[in-house]
């Protein structure tokens, strides 16, 4: 039983390919590819946006004279998704890029900006190193300058990184833990010099600067010479007087008055 699906097949000795009869197609004939937006546009008749990545079936012709140093331009026509507005945009070899050409317009990037910005600072930088080989030197040697700095920065960040490297994760709890513990002592010694100066700024009752206040007495007090004491009275034959010692009521009590009344005779005490 022979092969399902051959991939050899069998000419005969006298098989001419020059006798295959060959299709004239058209010059610039439109050829139907299947492809993916390659920007985000806004449709000019409807105004829907419509996003980079969404598919088309969209129909390819060559640009007819439009070249970039022997390259061909191709254009494509697709439809719009929502109001089926047809729209053009072409290749842009020049660039890498694509322009819209008709029936819409592209969306604001601003990372085309910058590249713009930094392809006319080339173009500038190239206009003038063109007649002027001491720019050109001086525009090298800023470069090589530059990519100096740039190695610099790299071997710090390397050999910073070699260091983070070598240190394992106990050396690193223990430093914490000892940087942890010397700021707490610094923290307790600085409280005791705190307290010890406070101690040192009250004044005790038996230190040499101590100074005892005095307050003033009533008169009553200053009068008997016994401060911060009531006067004694003593009530003798119904009359009240003040005593200034207590020997003083036997005597006034012992007097001859009393003794003469009680027929006694009276015994003066002795001071």
């Amino acid at each position: 039983m022979g092969e399902r699906k051959v991939l050899n097949k069998y000419y005969p000795p006298d098989f001419d390919p020059a006798k295959i009869p060959r299709r004239k197609q058209p010059k610039n004939k439109q050829i139907t590819v299947r492809m993916m937006l390659p920007m985000s546009i806004r449709c000019g008749t409807c105004g829907t946006y419509i996003y980079k990545g969404t598919k088309f079936n969209s129909r390819k012709e060559d640009c007819i004279g439009e070249t970039y140093l022997g390259i061909q331009l191709f254009r494509f026509y697709f439809k719009c998704t929502r109001c089926s507005a047809e729209m053009t945009f072409k290749t842009d070899p020049q660039n890498s890029d694509y322009t819209v050409e008709s029936g819409a317009s592209r969306n604001f990037e601003p990372w085309r900006k910058e590249d713009e910005v930094v392809d006319k600072e080339k173009r500038k930088r190239e206009a003038e190193e063109m007649g002027d080989a001491m720019k050109a030197l001086e525009n090298r040697a800023m470069d090589s300058k530059q990519d100096m700095d740039i190695l610099a920065a790299l071997e710090e960040m390397r050999s910073m990184k070699s260091r983070h490297a070598g240190v394992s994760v106990d050396q690193m709890l223990e430093i914490l833990k000892h940087s942890a513990h010397q700021k707490e002592e610094k923290t307790v010694a600085e409280l005791d010099e705190e307290d010890e100066e406070l101690i040192k700024s009250i004044t005790f009752r038996n230190s040499k600067d101590y100074v005892k206040r005095i307050e003033d007495d009533d008169d009553d007090d200053e009068d008997f010479g016994i401060p911060g004491q009531p006067s004694v009275m003593s009530k003798i034959n119904g009359s009240s007087e003040s005593v200034l010692n207590p020997t003083d009521v036997l005597t006034k009590a012992n007097g001859p008055e009393n003794a003469s009344k009680e027929g006694r005779p009276s015994y003066a005490v002795p001071f």
